[in-house]
């Protein structure tokens, strides 16, 4: 090997060396937890929205993902709406592929749910719906949020580079939007 090869190798080493501990220092750096919530006001009764809201098929109308991906495949499995029912889905790279699964139900207050998600990254997340009203006809308060914690180191590195928080504040907020149009049309 030459002079000017050993140097040209050298280089890409040290390159390759610098990437691998830059990414440990974003992942050791970057927080274990993320919290996300959003909310919005719905011009229906808590009933209406509620039950909208814990029937799984129903997210295909208004969820933000089903947009990044309408040709992505969905399986329901259990009796819709109740806890222990969920749906997988497998899309393209926006969506990945992951399950949602119905963990608690507390009626006109909020719905709970684990998410499991398989690609393009691996990790358990939970979120969850809350629904008030001052009466059975005002108004509705819908909150959406989702806090995945302990997340693994890569996610962790990703987060340092692209603002995860930002980006899924946006998307839940889009999400929402389209949830008020919906139950508001009806």
């Amino acid at each position: 090997m030459t002079a000017k090869s050993k140097k040209i190798v050298l280089g890409i080493a040290a390159v390759f060396a610098a990437l691998i501990v830059l990414v440990v220092i974003l992942g050791a750096t970057a927080p274990k937890d993320m919290h996300v919530e959003q909310s919005i006001v719905i011009n229906k009764p808590i009933g209406q929205v509620f039950a909208y809201l814990r029937d799984l098929k129903n997210g295909e109308q208004w969820g933000p993902w089903y947009k990044m991906d309408p040709n992505m495949t969905l399986e329901y499995h259990g009796q819709d709406g109740a806890v222990g029912s969920w749906v997988s889905w497998s899309g393209n790279h926006d969506v990945g592929v992951g399950e949602q699964e119905i963990k608690a139900i507390d009626p006109n207050k909020r719905i709970d749910y684990e998410l499991r998600f398989k690609k393009p990254m691996e990790g358990v997340s939970t979120s969850y719906f809350t629904t008030s009203a001052d009466g059975p006809t005002s108004p509705t308060t819908v909150v959406w949020g989702m806090d995945s914690n302990d997340m693994p180191f890569m996610a962790r590195a990703v987060s340092r580079i692209i603002n995860c928080k930002a980006m899924m504040e946006k998307t839940f907020a889009e999400g929402l939007t389209d949830l008020k149009a919906k139950l508001e049309s009806q």
